[in-house]
């Protein structure tokens, strides 16, 4: 399997300097304005969606008619697409973080002599992670149900919608003054990396039935 992730990681690698510069142009204009803990999160997240460019890849080349005849199980194909989804949401919690602290302090939205100013930047990073890589794993059954074009817009909804409806929720219990306590925050995140692995789990298995129904020429 680690050749399959190898071959996603190495395309994809062909592709980073524009990944990069996309990375830079929004430190200059999103980091100013909301400062590094969103330009943070937002770089994990756009990091996360280069696996829809992996699935691009492997139908351009159709790669996949070729893999499942070889000595490897259709659950490791699908297993190793999210192993690279991990891997790509990890490099965007990197990328924003070094960015993310560069720009603030480019900016002075940042003091980097602050001791809690730094441990906000690192949970930040793991937040971005675990919204990444929560609705990135949303993406890979639609990419092996639709193909990656018909799912390009899917895999936007998929992200998009539940970002929305998150920032309605706010908006409605800052309307009404309903706030959380510091408790229940801690538990959230706390608790938010067992729920993501858990649903994470269940769209691998989604995606491996999806992928064992396919009939390939």
């Amino acid at each position: 399997m680690k050749s399959l992730i190898l071959k996603d990681v190495y395309n994809i690698g062909h592709n980073s300097r524009s990944m990069l510069l996309i990375l830079i142009l929004f430190m200059v204009l999103l980091l100013p304005v909301n400062g590094p803990i969103s330009y943070i999160i937002m770089s994990c997240i756009m990091c996360s969606m280069m696996v829809v460019t992996t699935f691009a890849f492997d139908e351009n080349a159709k790669w996949t008619n070729y893999a499942i005849i070889m000595p490897i199980s259709k659950k490791q194909i699908v297993m190793s697409k999210f192993i690279v989804l991990l891997i790509f949401t990890t490099i965007g919690a990197g990328f924003g973080l070094v960015f993310g602290a560069i720009g603030g302090i480019l900016f002075k939205k940042f003091d980097y002599m602050s001791l809690s100013g730094w441990l906000t930047l690192i949970s930040a990073a793991g937040i971005g992670m675990v919204i990444a890589f929560f609705f990135g794993s949303i993406v890979i059954p639609l990419l092996y149900k639709f193909g990656a074009e018909k799912a390009r817009i899917l895999s936007i909804v998929a992200f998009a919608l539940p970002v929305m409806v998150s920032l309605g929720l706010y908006q409605i219990m800052v309307t009404f003054g309903i706030t959380f306590s510091n408790t229940a925050i801690v538990i959230g995140l706390v608790l938010s990396p067992f729920i993501t692995v858990f649903w994470s789990i269940v769209m691998f298995k989604i995606s491996c039935k999806t992928f064992n129904q396919q009939e390939f020429n």
